[in-house]
């Protein structure tokens, strides 16, 4: 990295040389799904359509877990194997990786094609939702052959990212979402193909980041070259990669375990729940509606995401060449960056509500809008203390310390979010009163990762003074 000294140039500067490219890069992966969501929402197909991509949603959420599983493990053991001045273990590092992505790509691809029925089932596809179901089934068939692409595109970007190019990272994702922006309302409009041309249109997007940046590897590294002794999988160095991505997999699961217990929960009380124009929520509006929130939480979390990865190489780096004082600084810029946003993030879904739901679609009903503000003023209320605990997560997989980020990145979505929403709906029998669970998560999982944190810092102090 000859433009960047990670051990002395100012953390501000770096931070936001690799951060800026990572965050776009995030945001425009993130928009894969939202693009979707908006222009099918002011398409024929409006809430069903959203509904049945709510449904799918999960599923590309899954193959993105098991992809980071291996990319940001990989930038990870990278980082910290050139701080160490270990550059044969760095090589040996991406080409281990390269070859576990293949695999893992084409597993979830053939899972995705063969237990299409079953993947619908688990996530709220009710066949009795005749119109709702069909779409869901056309697009996550569509979606599934564009996986391997997928999957290897956005882990190859990780590691493009640590070998210090930030900017080609981001221009290799930038360059796919900017086609699938350009071609979903062609093939949705101007084709008639509705929910099935999102899903093309995407699949193209997807093709297109895999090959800039597999561009990157045949020609444009920096820190590495790859070679076949490189591409021999060592159990060593595939362990370590799966220990350091675990926390970035299990936070990427903890959304399809949010949305599927929010979306079976809606099947069995959205017909309880009435609204107050006496009329029940039904199934398809709260489906709808979780599925935009969702992916509007998913923008805020990619930016959170995008700023606590741009520390990574300089937090791995540093921590690999002993330099702990420089790992704090980089910490406390990240963790106060981040709490900026989410208050921003905050004041835009407690007063704009409105604004936010009608970008997804129009001739919203009455309970539509009523629900969408609930879902944006209490589920997604704790924000700010869920970008602070994501970042956490983030930053102490960059320190190297796997269990403790992989245990708060289970913390807030799956031992306290879980548990609380299916008690709180199995008790009130409302789609509205259990969107209260996400905001007990956020405080109880802050408290803990707090706690992780501080002892990760003793120990990092601990290791300074001996």
């Amino acid at each position: 990295m000859k433009e960047l000294d990670l051990e002395h140039d100012k953390i501000s500067k770096l931070v936001k040389k690799f951060a800026i490219p990572c965050v776009i890069s995030m945001i425009v992966a993130a928009l894969y799904n939202i693009v979707d969501q908006i222009f099918i929402g002011w398409s024929e197909a409006g809430a069903f359509g959203n509904a049945a991509t709510n449904i799918v949603y999960p599923f590309t959420v899954i193959a993105l877990a098991f992809s980071l599983l291996i990319g940001d493990g990989m930038a990870a053991l990278f980082n910290l194997s050139l701080g160490a001045k270990d550059k044969k273990k760095a090589c040996k590092t991406i080409g281990n990786g390269i070859i576990l992505l293949i695999c893992i790509a084409f597993i979830i691809t053939i899972i995705g094609l063969v237990f299409n029925r079953q993947i619908l089932y688990l996530f709220g596809g009710n066949p009795k939702e005749i119109q709702c179901y069909n779409y869901a089934k056309s697009y996550l068939t569509i979606i599934c052959f564009g996986l391997p692409f997928y999957m290897i595109g956005q882990g190859l970007n990780a590691s493009i990212r640590s070998d210090g190019s930030p900017k080609y990272a981001m221009i290799a994702t930038v360059i796919g979402a900017l086609s699938n922006i350009i071609l979903d309302p062609i093939f949705i409009f101007a084709f008639k193909m509705g929910v099935s041309g999102a899903a093309i249109a995407t699949v193209i997007g997807q093709i297109l980041t895999f090959v800039f940046s597999l561009y990157y590897y045949l020609k444009k590294t920096k820190s590495f070259k790859l070679n076949k002794p490189s591409m021999r999988l060592n159990n060593t160095i595939c362990k370590q990669i799966i220990s350091l991505g675990l926390a970035s997999l299990i936070t990427q699961l903890a959304i399809v375990i949010i949305i599927a217990v929010a979306n079976n929960l809606v099947c069995k009380y959205g017909y309880e729940t009435i609204s107050s124009s006496n009329v029940a929520y039904g199934v398809v509006t709260p489906l709808a509606v979780i599925g935009i929130c969702m992916k509007v939480f998913g923008i805020v979390i990619s930016i959170i995401v995008g700023v606590s990865l741009g520390g990574m190489p300089i937090i791995g780096y540093n921590m690999g060449a002993g330099n702990t004082d420089r790992v704090k600084q980089t910490i406390k810029y990240i963790l106060l960056t981040n709490l900026i946003i989410g208050i921003i993030a905050f004041i835009l879904f407690e007063f704009f509500p409105s604004f936010i739901i009608n970008i997804f679609g129009h001739k919203n009903t009455f309970e539509y809008m009523e629900y969408a503000k609930y879902c944006l003023n209490i589920f997604l209320g704790g924000i700010v203390l869920t970008c602070l605990t994501k970042s956490m997560s983030i930053l102490l997989q960059s320190m190297g310390s796997s269990y403790k980020s992989t245990l708060l990145a289970l913390s807030r979505d799956v031992i306290f979010f879980v548990p609380s929403i299916i008690l709180i709906a199995n008790l009130t029998h409302s789609v509205v009163s259990m969107l209260w669970s996400a905001i007990i998560a956020d405080i109880l999982a802050f408290i803990t990762g707090i706690l992780l944190l501080q002892s990760e810092l003793k120990k990092i102090n601990r290791r300074k003074n001996v």
